[in-house]
């Protein structure tokens, strides 16, 4: 684990996103975290916006800011989050798998 942060996000604005997200029959929002270098006024270098597509940033669209919050811990190490490729398994069917419910 290198870093622990917090955020606060209003009930105001949890029931907006949830509003959103069943307007849009979506299962949910995907939200960007920026996590700062200096501090607000506030003590505070995090926050939240909602995502926004490549086309709405290019198109100077402003964020939707959900909220804000803070590092409180950090080992002074965060690295890049890469997907791992999934490597395919050959499955073996069981004859003592008889009593599985499915």
């Amino acid at each position: 684990m290198s870093s622990l942060s917090s955020i606060y996000i209003k009930k105001e604005t949890l029931k907006k996103l949830l509003e959103v997200v069943e307007k849009k029959g979506d299962n949910g929002v995907n939200l960007t975290v920026s996590l700062n270098n200096e501090t607000n006024d506030y003590g505070q270098n995090l926050s939240a916006w909602v995502s926004q597509s490549k086309e709405d940033r290019e198109a100077g669209k402003s964020k939707y800011y959900v909220g804000n919050g803070k590092c409180f811990w950090t080992d002074g190490s965060i690295v890049v989050a890469e997907k791992k490729e999934a490597q395919a398994t050959p499955v073996q069917a069981d004859s003592n798998d008889d009593d599985l419910p499915f």
